[in-house]
């Protein structure tokens, strides 16, 4: 039995929340159980020197952990004059991850920021951002394409990401931290809605895991990312 007394393929509850800032293009909270990250999404009509007269836009994504995320108060980044490794890592997923789904050429000459807050820290942060960030990156553009700035929908698909691992030698969906911290495997799918791999990322913890192991965990996390498909679309209308 889980921790949490969820069955292997079961899902915490995820809720979005949108609207939830009233000055960013779109926002949403997420909550995958007990991890709750706040999102937004700002629109920026300018680019990056490197991409300026390229006829193309940009997404980008800014990650941090408010300092009573967790279970003791850690150092604000900024405090400490830098950002970690793991903020650093987290962020350009988060980014990669969205790109995958935007057609620059038909964002044109503007950048979309996403700014991914971690309210609460229970396990699988960097999957709820990424979900959470896709509604917050469609309320966005669907404000553009509203408006007329935009004429053509450069959001081509959904991206969600989930969790999953081997805890007590079985297979799970969506790690909490109870079985994240004592898991012997655990890993972070990002696909799209249309079947895409957008990235993987697997480490065995306490041993390594085989072929069919793999293959299990991939399976459940196809299967929950279909959950979370649906649960994006009922949130942006």
């Amino acid at each position: 039995m889980r921790p949490s007394k969820r069955v292997p393929n079961q899902l915490r509850q995820v809720i979005f929340e949108t609207g939830v800032n009233r000055y960013a293009e779109g926002s949403c909270l997420i909550s995958f159980g007990h991890t709750k990250v706040l999102v937004t999404a700002s629109i920026e009509e300018g680019l990056p020197s490197w991409l300026r007269g390229k006829g193309r836009g940009w997404v980008t994504a800014e990650y941090g952990m408010l300092p009573r995320a967790t279970h003791t108060r850690a150092r604000r980044e900024a405090a400490a004059g830098k950002q970690s490794g793991r903020t650093q890592e987290i962020q350009r997923l988060i980014g990669r991850s969205l790109r995958a789904v935007v057609d620059m050429k038909a964002l044109g000459e503007r950048q979309v920021l996403i700014d991914c807050d971690v309210v609460q820290a229970d396990g699988g942060t960097r999957t709820a951002a990424i979900t959470g960030a896709w509604v917050a990156l469609r309320l966005a553009l669907s404000g553009l394409l509203k408006s007329g700035a935009l004429t053509v929908d450069p959001l081509v698909g959904q991206v969600a990401a989930v969790s999953c691992g081997i805890f007590k030698d079985t297979p799970v969906l969506d790690l909490d931290y109870d079985e994240d911290s004592d898991a012997e495997a655990d890993s972070n799918f990002v696909l799209t809605n249309d079947g895409r791999i957008v990235e993987i990322q697997a480490t065995g913890e306490k041993r390594g895991f085989s072929v069919e192991e793999f293959d299990a965990l991939f399976g459940l996390a196809r299967a929950g990312t279909q959950e979370l498909f649906a649960l994006q679309r009922a949130a942006v209308g």
